[in-house]
C-alpha cells in the first residue's frame, strides 16, 4: 500500500487525498479571485463616496423631517410607484424577449425582475440583478444565449432612451445649471451616452459578415440587430418606445415624492431636470446599487443648480432607501420562489462568456 506522511503521522495515501481539502478550495479559480476583487472595490468606493456625501448632511434632521404621517404617506407612494415602474419594465422586457427567442409571460417576467431588484440592491456582489435575470430566464428554457441577448439589449434600449431624455431637455437644464464645470459635465455624459447608443445601432445596420464570425463582435453585433429590429418595428417600436420614456418619467415621479416627503423646497421642474442625467451617471458600475455615486453626484448637481447640495444628498438617501425596501420585497419573492428550492444552497453561477 502506498503511504505519505501527514504532519508527524503516515498514512495510507488514499486516506490522506480523503482529508485533504479539494484543491478549488486551497486555490481559488482566476474569476473567483476576479470577482471577489471587483466586489470589493466597489464596496470600497460607495463607502468613500457616502462619507463625503454624508459630511454634508444632518441625519438627526433628515429624520425628524420624515417622522410624520404626511412623509410616511410619500414614501409608501414612491415605493408604489417604484413596483408600478418594475412593471412598465416588465412590459418593455416582454416585447424586446420575444425578438430574442425568450419569451416571457407577464407574471414570469415580474417575478424576475422583482427578484432582480433584491440582487442590485441588498448584496455586495459581483453577481448583479441583471445576472439573476439571465439565470432566471435560461433555466426558463430559453437557454443561455437567448436571456443574455434578452437582458442586454433591454439595458441598451433603455440607455438610449435615457439619452434622448436628457438630450430633449438639454435647452432647460442647461439654462438650470449656471455653473460652467457642471454644464460641461452635462454635455459630456450625454453625449458619450447617445453616441455610444447610436453606435451600437449603426453596428446593427452594418451589412459586412466578418461581424458575425469574429469572436469579439459576434454576440454584440447579434443584440445590435435585434435591438434594431425592436426599435424601428412598426409594431412594437412604438410601443417600446412609449415604455422606454414612461420608465425614467417615473423615476422622477419617485425622486418627486421623496422630495416631498422631506418638504425640500425643489420643484418638480427642477427635478426632471436633473433626475435623469444623475441616473446615467449611476448606472456606472463602480459601487454597489449606485450607492455613493448617487448621493455625491445628486449633491453636486444640486450646488450646479443653485439648490442646497445637502437637499440633494437627503432626496439621495431616501430614493437608495426606497429602492432597498423594494429589493427586500424581491428576497421575499426569492426566498420563496421555485427556483430559490431547486437551487437550495447552491451558489448561482452565470457562465463567463455569456454574463
Amino acid at each position: 500500500m502506498d503511504y505519505c506522511q501527514i504532519g508527524f503521522k503516515t498514512i495510507p495515501r488514499r486516506r490522506a487525498a480523503r482529508l485533504a481539502p479539494p484543491l478549488a478550495e486551497l486555490n481559488p479559480s482566476a474569476g473567483e479571485m476576479r470577482r471577489i476583487l471587483l466586489s470589493t472595490a466597489k464596496i470600497l468606493v460607495s463607502a468613500a463616496l457616502l462619507y463625503l456625501a454624508l459630511r454634508k448632511v444632518d441625519l438627526v434632521d433628515l429624520f425628524l423631517r420624515i417622522n410624520n404621517l404626511a412623509s410616511v404617506g410619500w414614501i409608501g407612494v414612491a415605493i408604489a410607484v417604484t413596483f408600478f415602474q418594475i412593471f412598465v419594465g416588465v412590459l418593455r422586457w416582454r416585447e424586446i424577449s420575444v425578438e430574442c427567442d425568450a419569451p416571457l409571460t407577464t407574471a414570469q417576467a415580474m417575478r424576475f425582475n422583482v427578484i432582480g431588484t433584491f440582487f442590485n440592491q441588498t448584496l455586495p456582489s459581483a453577481i448583479g440583478g441583471d445576472a439573476v435575470r439571465l439565470w432566471l430566464v435560461a433555466r426558463a428554457g430559453a437557454g443561455w444565449r437567448a436571456a443574455t441577448y434578452s437582458i442586454f439589449v433591454d439595458r441598451a434600449i433603455g440607455l438610449i432612451a435615457l439619452a434622448i431624455i436628457i438630450v430633449a431637455s438639454l435647452p432647460w437644464s442647461y439654462h438650470l445649471i449656471s455653473d460652467p464645470h457642471g454644464r460641461s459635465a452635462l454635455l459630456l455624459v450625454d453625449f458619450a451616452a447617445l453616441a455610444g447608443g447610436a453606435g451600437f445601432l449603426v453596428l446593427g445596420a452594418l451589412p459586412w459578415p466578418w461581424l458575425k464570425r469574429w469572436w469579439a463582435t459576434h454576440h454584440i453585433h447579434a443584440c445590435a440587430v435585434i435591438a434594431n429590429r425592436v426599435i424601428f418595428s412598426r409594431t412594437r417600436g412604438p410601443k417600446v418606445a412609449v415604455l422606454s420614456i414612461l420608465i425614467h418619467v417615473l423615476a422622477v415621479v419617485i425622486a418627486w415624492c421623496v422630495v416631498k416627503a422631506i418638504a425640500a423646497p425643489v420643484s418638480f421642474g427642477q427635478v426632471f431636470q436633473l433626475i435623469p442625467p444623475i441616473m446615467l451617471i449611476t448606472m456606472l458600475p463602480v459601487s454597489i446599487a449606485g450607492w455613493g455615486v448617487r448621493e455625491a453626484t445628486m449633491g453636486l448637481a444640486f450646488g450646479y443648480a443653485g439648490l442646497m447640495a445637502s437637499e440633494g444628498v437627503n432626496v439621495s438617501l431616501l430614493y437608495g432607501a426606497v429602492s432597498f425596501i423594494v429589493g427586500a420585497v424581491g428576497g421575499l419573492v426569492w426566498i420563496l420562489s421555485a427556483e430559490k428550492a431547486a437551487q437550495g444552497s447552491a451558489p448561482i453561477e452565470v457562465p463567463e462568456g455569456v454574463a
